[in-house]
């Protein structure tokens, strides 16, 4: 038996090395090395691996139209978990290649490093610049099929791991043969007259990436609408047909982009807060020379050589009335959201710029002998900075860095350019604008300079000097900042009963007078100015803005705690306000809670010696619960039941039981998983444009429920 064993293992390996020929050795020569080593070039095995793959296919397409051929790009999320990506490009090269002897279709998706992108003759310029977007992917993939169609043909091929050969059905579970001597790329159809495009669909490999890697649809449909602003006229449209994806209906949800605006319409889509200036458009280039390696004909061998390349410049900006700062970057419509050379330059340029403004009208804007830093400069503004460069040199294949030298010159120089011409502008909005932007600059120059004062002078007095912190706070006995908790409580009411019911060793009170000011529509001096939330920072003690310091905050969670009641609602959204604009960090690291008091007290009735029962109900819809299944038991309870309006009507008792006692209190941990989409919806809620504020309550007053309103 043994002997039988051994020869049938024999005669196995000797047909696996038969079928294993030289042909096998070279496909897949460069494509092992990705599939041993994913991370080197899509980063992760997670889902942020599995996107970038995506994002590889998607570019190739995005390059075509790019490049004035198609207008049309189709993404599909398949239900077995495969993707399909669909353009109307001229379709990839189908004849062979002379030094390979590939096929163009062979070449692109097997061999690393190749593809129309080199050589400057397929494109001026392009996302997929390394040339290993589509060979990386087929490497990663249990099964890739692209069909092209060109010349009124319609070709097909299919691979496996990254090597060519035919399935014998559906998915990637089905049977697969390798070819042993030479690739075929099979006629499948005929295409119609003047039609042409590529069709990819692909398995990632599960071997390869984890199993809790998923597609992300919000991420992709963020991308496909970036891409359609940045490419104007392109259409994209995304198909979910995973059972997730389906609506209520049981269809496939679609998603459709197309915008003519470019990168203005993008900026103004970016923006959140009301303008300041006009979105002002800045286009420029030149020119630069670098040497880079080329294969020479005659010796075949990689020799350097200087080549001149020309930078396009493209930039739309603009200031508004608010703090936070939105730059995005991109070279050659591919997102660098760690910037690089290009937003270096931009930076330079802006900082170079209005530094020479600020100085030449310091007597009029009163800014004296200080000069603005850079972050003083970019408050408030929103900018999408692109540049289009040949063959640019990015850091690693995930391509989120440009490390070009020469763009750096070329992009300040562009901004620099720009803005001059705008402040030189003699039109009277120009002037006003150009006006208008300079005074906000020293103003967040001067509020810089005096948070800072401020700061250092607090930190030079005593800790044990009290007079830095405010009369009304009730601080607690630990220094230990993990264990301790600070409540924001509303009105000396509240207080009253808060002081008796609160752990005195971890629970410091700090009571505030009302509403606080609305700092969404206040500047920084009149934040600082205002009592209560001049009160607020003081005692979390890690300064404001850009100079807070999340170390130096002296308490581990921040409760803010008021009434269940619609003034109660305002005074922690107003409060939630200021965290999110000037304490932003300790929102980001989850140390901010809204307390959850109780809104009913059900005393239920015992028959005989046995103590009543008190149940605490936190809502309408639990309150009604509780008395329908208290009928149903034939139970008694008191009436009236008591509705708790303000902390003020409750005992101290009954507040520590159901609020502040760690034990058994509830408490809504405050998160940011969106800053972007929480900063517009504080926008709207709580800015100073009526308009779209009205027109949300018009749009959802249908929805609101009549009983929740306390009047």
């Amino acid at each position: 038996m043994a002997e039988q064993n051994t020869a049938s293992g024999a005669s196995k390996t000797a047909a696996s090395e038969s079928n294993y020929s030289a042909r096998h050795l070279t496909v897949l020569e460069g494509l092992e090395a990705v599939r041993k080593r994913p991370g080197m070039y899509i980063g992760t095995t997670d889902s942020r691996g599995l996107m970038h793959c995506l994002w590889e296919i998607i570019d190739n397409s995005v390059d075509e139209a790019l490049a004035g051929h198609g207008n049309e790009i189709g993404i599909t999320l398949h239900a077995d978990g495969s993707v399909t990506v669909t353009d109307k490009g001229r379709g990839v090269p189908v004849d062979i290649e002379p030094k390979s002897g590939l096929s163009g279709v062979e070449l692109v998706f097997t061999k690393l490093h190749a593809g129309g992108k080199f050589g400057g003759g397929g494109y001026a310029s392009s996302g997929g610049l390394h040339g290993v977007g589509a060979s990386v992917v087929n490497a990663l993939s249990s099964r890739l099929d692209v069909e092209v169609d060109r010349a009124g043909k319609t070709w097909a091929m299919s691979f496996r791991h990254g090597e060519p050969g035919e399935f014998a059905g559906e998915g990637p579970e089905s049977a697969f043969t390798p070819y042993d001597n030479a690739s075929q790329l099979r006629l499948v159809g005929k295409a119609k007259r003047g039609v042409t495009g590529t069709r990819v669909r692909y398995w990632a490999d599960p071997q390869i990436f984890l199993a809790t890697a998923r597609f992300e649809p919000e991420s992709l449909i963020a991308r496909a609408r970036q891409t359609a602003f940045l490419v104007p006229g392109l259409a994209i449209e995304i198909r979910d047909e995973r059972p997730e994806g389906l609506d209520e209906a049981g269809a496939p949800t679609v998603h459709s982009f197309s915008y003519e605006g470019g990168l203005s319409e993008f900026v103004e889509f970016l923006s959140t807060d009301s303008p300041l200036t006009d979105t002002w458009r800045i286009t420029d280039e030149g020119k630069f020379k670098e040497t880079v390696p080329v294969m020479d004909e005659v010796t075949g061998h990689l020799v350097s050589r200087e080549v001149e390349r020309n930078c396009e410049v493209d930039i739309a900006l603009r200031w508004g009335t608010g703090y936070d700062t939105s730059v995005q970057s991109f070279v050659n419509i591919i997102s660098t959201p760690k910037g690089g050379t290009h937003l270096a330059g931009f930076e330079q340029g802006i900082t170079r710029f209005f530094r020479k403004q600020i100085e030449t009208n310091a007597r009029k804007l009163k800014a004296g002998t200080d000069k603005p830093d850079k972050d003083d400069l970019l408050t408030g503004l929103t900018a999408v900075v692109t540049v289009r460069v040949p063959e640019p040199q990015f850091e690693g294949q995930t391509k989120e860095v440009l490390g070009t030298a020469a763009v750096r010159a070329i992009v300040s120089k562009a901004i620099v350019k720009g803005l001059t011409e705008r402040f030189e502008s003699v039109k009277k909005a120009d002037r006003a604008q150009t006006g208008a932007l300079l005074e906000k600059m020293v103003s967040e120059m001067k509020a810089r300079i005096s948070l800072r004062a401020q700061r250092d002078t607090a930190r030079r007095k005593s800790s044990l000097e009290s007079s830095s912190l405010p009369a009304k706070l009730i601080d607690c006995r630990s220094k230990k900042v993990a264990e301790t908790e600070i409540f924001i409580v509303e009105g000396d009411s509240a207080l009253g009963t808060a002081r008796p019911a609160r752990d005195s060793e971890f629970q410091a009170l700090l009571p505030i007078r009302g509403k606080i000011l609305n700092v969404q529509k206040a500047s920084v001096a009149e934040m600082l100015n205002n009592l209560e939330c001049g009160s607020i920072i003081k005692v979390i003690g890690a300064g404001s803005g850009r100079d807070f310091d999340l170390e130096s905050a002296r308490y581990g969670k921040v409760i803010l705690m008021s009434d269940a009641d619609v003034d109660g609602a305002h005074i922690r959204t107003l409060l939630l306000t200021l965290f999110f604009r000037y304490m932003r960090p300790m929102l980001e690291a989850g140390r901010v809670y809204a307390a959850v008091p109780p809104l009913h007290r059900v005393i239920i009735q015992h028959a005989g010696r046995k103590a009543n029962e008190t149940v605490y109900t936190y809502s309408e819809q639990e309150l009604n619960k509780l008395l329908a299944d208290l009928r149903k038991r034939g139970k008694k309870y008191q009436e009236p039941i008591q509705r708790y309006k303000g902390l003020g009507e409750m005992d101290a008792d009954q507040l520590a039981e159901t609020t502040m006692d760690r034990e058994h209190r509830t408490l809504r941990r405050v998160r940011l998983e969106d800053a972007h989409a929480a900063s517009a919806m504080f926008e709207l809620l709580m800015g100073n444009d009526v308009a779209p504020r009205k027109e949300f309550i018009i749009d959802n007053a249908d929805d609101m429920d009549r009983d929740r309103i306390d009047a």
